[in-house]
């Protein structure tokens, strides 16, 4: 398509005008409607108003796994921290060395976790390793769907794993 440059043209009157000539703009031809096409939109709009609902519900289920995951990892986190600081023998870490007693360490990590909000949603037992300096705690939570268990078949929830690990070290 060529483009029109303006040019100095005067119009009707004889005024001198510095704009682009102007076509006539091109007249569409409307095709009539084909009557099998009528309402075709009225069965589409609620097929796309169902499958983003559909997806919007797997979002919010996933969104609430993904927050028990953070949730876990945190609890598992304090768990560790406090562990790692209880069952620590001061006077031995002021020597440099660190020996850390199992029992003391379980034993923390069962009452922060007790203590805790998510105590309901706690699968099972933490489970508490101590290695020399080291204490490391994993533990899992429920994570219950909102959506999907109104779905026949579908699962109520799932577990989440978090494992968090502490070290005892001088300053």
């Amino acid at each position: 398509m060529r483009r029109l440059r303006p040019r100095p043209h005067r119009d009707r009157g004889g005024t001198l005008l510095l704009q682009p000539r102007s076509r006539q703009p091109r007249r569409l031809r409307v095709t009539p409607p084909v009557r099998g096409d009528r309402g075709s939109i009225l069965l589409l709009v609620p097929a796309a108003f169902l499958v983003v609902m559909i997806l919007a519900s797997i979002a919010v289920d996933m969104s609430l796994v993904h927050l028990r995951q953070r949730q876990a990892h945190d609890l598992a986190s304090g768990a560790a921290n406090d562990a790692v600081t209880a069952a620590a023998n001061h006077m031995e870490l002021r020597n440099g060395r660190a020996q850390l007693a199992q029992a003391d360490a379980e034993a923390v990590v069962g009452r922060i976790v007790a203590a805790s909000d998510l105590a309901p949603q706690v699968v099972g037992a933490p489970v508490v390793r101590v290695r020399p300096g080291t204490v490391e705690v994993e533990l899992s939570l429920r994570a219950d769907y909102v959506f999907a268990s109104v779905v026949p078949g579908a699962p109520d929830g799932t577990n989440v794993t978090a494992t968090a690990t502490a070290t005892a070290a001088t300053t």
